[in-house]
């Protein structure tokens, strides 16, 4: 069962070409083989084919010159006249028999006696007709079954290298979460830092939400605005309405630094999709979305946990875990303590022409 559970391709595989042998071998051969009409008198058995040569040669004795007889009786038999010498040299001690059954052979033949023959087998008889091959359709059936098992043997191969990929995938997942930090940094242990945060936003994105744009005020206790944070779609999959939200952005802006911190929380499909990946790299940095995972964004003066609490992948026809079917994200800001200069914007006009 274990085996069934762990190896579903290949157990069907199993079960196919297991159901084949024994519906050809079982069934086809034995229980319900196959029955041949429309034989002719060659294809009888040795002791048949004797009784009915015999049978032929004495109905032309008694109606000698009656060669339309003769020759009706074995219009479908090839190769007849060597057959009926072989019985009359080899299996006939009558001499009755033997000029009776060498009279059909000379009418067979076109007026040829048995003697005047010529002879090529070792005791001196012609050689006896073709008879079909009883193993042919074992033949037949054993190269099916070839065939078979070497379309099996490349399925397996497909699996194994299928299943072999996935689990490098996995333990790529393994990698990155051994990599990654069991928790945010403690803000009480922050030289400078508060450790109580200055405030808490919830953003909630439900499925159908193509609007979704969620965006805070920071704010201190005095109500001096320090900055802004927010969370909203960054990247969308497939062409459905509403859309298949594959990747969220959750930025901070800080009134004293010039830049806006952004960190793109990806789905497993977008994550581990190179390409995707790529696409969304100029955005921010990538983070594999793990639900109670926290996300922390530092400037110069304040710093967010973003902790993911709740999360669900959407179920269709696109890959699976490449979706948000709904996502639950707390943001918790704090401010850095100590007195800050305003940002040199002008210093940095090239830095920022260069971006």
């Amino acid at each position: 069962m274990d085996f069934i559970k762990n190896r579903p391709e290949l157990s069907v595989l199993i079960a196919f070409i297991a159901g084949l042998i024994i519906g050809l071998t079982v069934f086809g051969w034995y229980l319900f083989p196959v029955e041949w009409t429309g034989a002719g008198p060659g294809d009888l058995e040795q002791t048949e084919q004797d009784v009915y040569l015999q049978t032929i040669a004495d109905a032309y004795s008694l109606q000698p010159g009656n060669t339309g007889l003769v020759t009706r009786a074995l219009a479908t038999w090839p190769n007849a006249a060597a057959d009926i010498c072989d019985l009359r040299n080899n299996r006939t001690a009558d001499p009755a028999a033997q000029e009776r059954l060498n009279a059909i052979a000379i009418v067979q033949s076109g007026g040829q006696a048995c003697d005047a023959l010529p002879a090529t087998g070792v005791d001196g008889s012609l050689p006896a007709a073709p008879q079909p091959e009883e193993d042919s359709n074992l033949g037949t059936i054993l190269a099916l079954l070839l065939v078979l098992a070497l379309v099996g043997a490349g399925i397996v191969v497909v699996l194994n290298r299928r299943n072999s990929m996935m689990a490098e995938d996995d333990d790529n997942v393994d990698m990155y979460y051994e990599n990654m930090p069991e928790s945010a940094p403690s803000m009480a242990s922050e030289e400078g830092v508060s450790a109580v945060p200055i405030a808490r936003f919830q953003s909630d994105y439900v499925y159908g939400r193509d609007n979704y744009d969620d965006s805070f005020s920071i704010e201190n206790s005095g109500g001096e605005f320090l900055g802004e944070c927010g969370v909203g779609i960054a990247e969308s999959i497939g062409s459905d309405t509403p859309k298949n939200v594959t990747a969220l952005e959750v930025w901070l802006f800080d009134k004293n630094d010039i830049r806006t911190i952004t960190k793109v929380v990806m789905s497993d499909h977008a994550f581990f999709d190179e390409a995707l990946k790529a696409k969304l790299a100029p955005k921010g940095e990538p983070v594999l979305a793990r639900e109670n995972e926290v996300i922390v964004l530092e400037t110069a003066t304040l710093i967010i946990n973003a902790e993911i609490k709740e999360m669900q992948y959407g179920a269709g026809s696109l890959p699976p875990q490449s979706f948000f079917e709904n996502f639950s994200i707390e943001l918790s800001a704090w401010a850095k303590e100590g007195d800050f200069d305003e940002p040199d914007i002008e210093g940095r006009v090239d830095e920022l022409l260069e971006y």
